[in-house]
């Protein structure tokens, strides 16, 4: 066992003294593009589940925000993981191990098995979006990350230009006014729409399925928003092939789950999925070119059909093409 991990489990016994004598495996999980480690403990005795180590740093103001989401969203009767124990110092959490299984992990699966799967992920979300930021106290939203707002949604736009568009494309786009202007209306009308909470990062990777049932992770984002932001980053997840049908499939039952008017929701979700896409891709980019996570790379090619398909939905986005083909 490398000398790291074995120092983990030395301070898991120490923090769980039953486990003390109980023989272990511990492997290093290795997924996503955070800065935050994890690791799963294997103990030999049935009566001892296994669990994971989140061990998190402070280079992200989001990672503390994890423990208190988690309480948060337990308390809505969402499905997250147990936490078992909380080393505030270390910045250490363990946590209920929810298994290897995640959404992701049956893309190849036909639309017929993967149909209760979507269907139980969004009741899921849901129960987050049932939460409308005008019932959240002041001392509730401080808790949280920064709401969407004009400036959030400024924000992503400008990241997907810095690192997307100029970074990798190699494009200048300062004399382009016709997109800049697309963008400026797009952050705007977003801005004004009333929010709820969100997951933020609501993609198939966040997702584990156990027993027919979706638990979520990687929550640590939870902040005010617009529901068809998560719906946009878990129906044009650039993991996974998803059809205009199966889609439309999906919007039609989550609008029913929650009594919207198809219509709308239709409308305002291919405005999200332009925004949330374009992080995506600002995203991609970035991990890959700067910070040396190159395996990145080999979704920018789904990001960027996605987005051509959402730009073609909505004639309103049709000028952000110019950006980026």
């Amino acid at each position: 066992m490398p000398p790291e991990q074995e120092a983990l489990l030395i301070l898991t016994r120490q923090q769980f003294p039953a486990l003390k004598d109980v023989p272990c495996e511990v492997e290093a999980i290795v997924k996503g593009g955070s800065d935050r480690h994890f690791y799963r403990f294997i103990w030999s005795a049935d009566e001892h589940p296994p669990m994971v180590l989140m061990v998190y740093t402070l280079a992200r103001r989001d990672n503390p925000k994890f423990v208190p989401s988690t309480h948060r969203l337990a308390a809505l009767g969402v499905n997250v993981p147990a936490i078992y124990a909380f080393d505030e110092d270390r910045l250490f959490v363990w946590l209920q191990d929810l298994g290897r299984d995640d959404l992701h992990a049956h893309h190849e699966e036909s639309w017929d098995l993967r149909r209760p799967l979507y269907e139980a992920t969004l009741r899921e979300a849901a129960k987050i979006h049932s939460v409308a930021e005008s019932s959240l106290t002041t001392a509730e939203v401080a808790e949280m990350e920064p709401a969407f707002n004009e400036g959030m949604y400024e924000w992503e736009q400008n990241y997907f230009i810095e690192h997307f568009v100029s970074g990798f494309l190699n494009r200048s786009v300062k004399d382009l006014t016709t997109p800049h202007e697309a963008l400026a209306q797009l952050r705007q009308k977003l801005g004004r729409l009333p929010r709820c909470l969100v997951h933020r990062d609501f993609q198939s990777q966040n997702v584990i399925m156990r027993d027919g049932a979706a638990w979520l992770v990687d929550y640590q984002g939870l902040r005010p928003g617009l529901a068809e932001y998560d719906l946009a980053s878990l129906l044009f997840d650039p993991y996974v092939k998803i059809s205009r049908s199966e889609r439309g499939e999906m919007l039609a039952y989550y609008a029913n789950l929650r009594g919207l008017n198809l219509a709308d929701l239709h409308e305002i979700f291919y405005l999200c999925a332009a925004q949330r896409l374009m992080q995506a891709l600002g995203a991609y980019a970035n991990l890959s070119r700067n910070l040396g996570k190159t395996h990145f790379e080999q979704h920018i090619p789904a990001g960027v059909a996605n987005l051509i398909m959402v730009c073609e939905e909505a004639p309103e986005l049709t000028p952000l093409l110019s950006l980026f083909i």
